[in-house]
């Protein structure tokens, strides 16, 4: 696919936009504070569906284009949504086959978002009809600015639709049955197929699902949503539009999508982030969050579609969220490469499912902390506005440091028919994250097999699961040099899920260096003790060095003395394997070891704890971003530009605790970082 370049001069703010919920005079009042804010950029239509096509093939159009016009007078460009996430009333009283089953056979009914089955076909035709009845409207207006083609997608079903849709997939990936047989072990429980029509998605059964198959069924989903959206765009072109195509991923929770090869359909991928923590580790989540986005986008700029001004839900309940923080948060996605600031939403409904999601308009209006907060965030992206300018290269970032992700990674560990539930792959992959993210040490993502020639370390958390390409790639990096560290239950299986006896882990044994003849996973309350006074939960295992170096032993308990943490060198490169999910702090001084071994640096050395340095390369300079999330004013000396407040950086600016620093760095800048006061 060829992309429609995406390069805006000016970083997109603002956020989704519902005037449908409110009478025509507050539009006005809507445009009114927009511009106070510098808000630039509106997304509209994701949930009116049911206003825009009020009966079958009849559409009103007419307040929409109030709305756009309103809009573009203001200076305010849009962002507009194919409605299909939302599919209204009529839609579902004439087709109700199109409802989604549950894996129990439930069909639910309309009354909620999302309520509808993908593989329907009357689905299907209204989503087209309604994509091209938008594209034709306002394909070429000048107010456009992208394309927002449906809204999270991630609605999973169970029905006959879907079952026809699986094994149409099925017969295209295996061929045979002969080979889905062999590939889903159905030796095994007298799972046997001797027809397609045999297969059922996993649907609800006695105990456990067959873990092929449900990977598979995954598998299956990802590709069939995948094909709704290239349906819509499909019509968005032909109706001749030539804007940016776009839809959002959902993180951290949703995963129901192979973002690579997403990322890949996609003009520029973007995401809905909200922090899952009212804790200091929310801006560790941030980070995660830009780094895995930035990585589908090869590198370069991309969407922050959603996130929340003013409001964290965790743990059953919603919390404020401070503005300071919030204005903080955003400029952390920025360094790590978004080219938006964008809210869900404008202005915080009154009613309905979410009046209680933060807004940058809350409930008490303009006159509130969080309004002042937008405001703030307004001037600073306006003032930061070079930085949008990407180097030629593309990539915003030059780590050296890359995470294997892959979404069938998660998927595979959540079968119920593991060792342990309590492994879980986002687990593993923030816990690594996190620790770079404490060290400093600025880390991409990538998918196993993809090229590794710009890392030098590559870090392997749980990947359960290996085909024969990521593990080429693994040998061939280490052999050139790269260093490699590999956590618990990694490569035990082959892509099929299919264990590789021999002891563990099968597919890796060589490469790590050692056998591992048993595991032994831990409790939810249960730790372990490393002989250097660091910490394990959630897994530990018995292991057998064959030419592995031991680093680390355990101590006390039923692995008293046996080998942790073991390191092998491999040609001119070396492969670390952990054995446990060690505490951050052992985590952290792990890949400080690692990254000084491979020549890695962090951003600033010997930083304050809670201050975050991030660089983000640009067409003719690089921007040093300073996040202090601390109680105390930091000080920061380097030969540079503050964008914000304007004067060279050469005898120091303080940044203030809460507060933020974008600088624009000289040539070949070095940075000294301490706290104040």
């Amino acid at each position: 696919m060829t992309r429609t370049p995406f390069a805006p001069d000016r970083f997109w703010f603002g956020g989704d936009y519902n005037p449908e919920q409110w009478p025509r005079e507050v539009w006005a009042q809507d445009v009114e504070l927009m511009q106070r804010a510098g808000v630039n950029t509106a997304t509209i239509g994701v949930f009116s569906w049911a206003l825009l096509e009020p009966e079958e093939g009849r559409y009103d159009l007419g307040w929409l284009d109030d709305v756009v016009e309103l809009l573009h007078a203001g200076g305010i460009g849009v962002v507009l949504a194919t409605p299909t996430a939302s599919p209204p009333p009529w839609f579902t009283a004439a087709h109700p086959d199109a409802l989604p089953v549950l894996a129990d056979g439930t069909r639910l009914w309309h009354g909620s978002r999302d309520t509808y089955c993908v593989c329907a076909p009357a689905y299907r035709e209204a989503s087209r009809s309604i994509a091209r009845v938008l594209a034709e409207r306002y394909g070429d207006h000048p107010a456009l600015r992208a394309w927002h083609v449906h809204n999270e997608y991630g609605t999973y079903c169970w029905c006959d639709h879907v079952a026809a849709a699986f094994r149409v997939w099925l017969e295209d990936r295996y061929g045979t049955l002969d080979a889905l047989n062999a590939a889903w072990w159905t030796t095994f429980w007298s799972q046997h197929y001797e027809s397609w029509e045999q297969v059922v998605p996993p649907r609800a059964t006695q105990y456990l699902h067959n873990p092929t198959q449900s990977v598979d069924f995954r598998r299956f989903f990802s590709d069939e949503m995948l094909d709704a959206y290239r349906e819509q765009r499909a019509e968005i072109r032909a109706a001749g539009s030539s804007a940016p195509i776009t839809t959002n991923f959902m993180l951290p929770t949703w995963n129901h999508l192979e973002q690579w090869s997403w990322s890949a359909e996609l003009d520029v991928p973007s995401v809905d982030h909200y922090l899952d923590t009212t804790g200091p580790d929310g801006e560790a989540h941030v980070a995660y969050g830009s780094d895995l986005t930035r990585s589908w986008a090869d590198g370069g700029p991309w969407l922050l579609m959603e996130q929340s001004m003013s409001s964290i839900s965790t743990g059953g309940r919603i919390t404020f969220k401070d503005p300071a923080r919030a204005v903080r948060n955003s400029l952390g996605y920025v360094a790590r490469g978004a080219q938006s600031s964008l809210f869900f939403q404008w202005r915080a409904s009154a009613g309905g499912s979410e009046a209680w999601h933060g807004a940058m308009v809350p409930h008490a209006g303009a006159d509130s902390a969080t309004f002042r907060a937008v405001c703030e965030l307004g001037s600073v992206l306006d003032s930061i506005a070079e930085v949008t300018r990407p180097p030629a290269d593309g990539r915003l970032t030059s780590s050296e440091i890359a995470v294997w992700w892959h979404a069938e990674g998660w998927w595979a560990l959540e079968n119920r028919s593991l060792p342990s539930d309590h492994l879980t792959y986002p687990d593993a992959v923030r816990s690594v994250h996190r620790a770079a993210w404490h060290a400093g040490l600025e880390v991409d993502f990538t998918r196993p097999g993809a090229d590794l020639s710009d890392y030098r370390v590559l870090l392997v958390p749980s990947m359960f699961a290996l085909d024969d390409a990521a593990v080429r790639s693994l040998e061939e990096f280490v052999a050139g040099g790269g260093h490699v560290v590999v956590w618990p239950f990694s490569g035990i299986a082959d892509e099929n899920l299919h264990v590789v006896t021999g002891g563990y882990p099968g597919r890796l044994r060589d490469l790590v260096g050692l056998r591992v003849e048993h595991l032994a996973p831990l409790a939810a309350d249960e730790s372990v003790v490393l002989d250097d006074g660091s910490t394990g939960t959630v897994w530990s295992e018995l292991v057998q060095p064959d030419d592995a170096t031991v680093l680390r032993r355990y101590r006390g308990g039923d692995l008293d003395g046996s080998p942790a943490v073991t390191r092998a060198a491999r040609g001119t490169g070396t492969v670390t394997y952990v054995s446990t999910h060690l505490d951050l702090t052992a985590t952290r001084a792990l890949l400080e070891d690692v990254a000084a071994a491979a020549g890695v640096a962090p951003v600033v050395a010997d930083r304050p704890a809670s201050v975050e340095v991030v660089r983000r390369r640009g067409a003719e300079h690089d921007y040093l971003f300073v996040l202090n999330h601390g109680e105390r004013a930091a000080c920061v000396t380097g030969p540079g530009v503050d964008l914000v407040a304007g004067g060279r950086t050469d005898d120091g600016v303080t940044v203030a605790a809460g507060g933020y620093l974008v600088l624009r760095e000289d040539e070949d800048a070095t940075w000294d970082v301490t706290t104040t006061g």
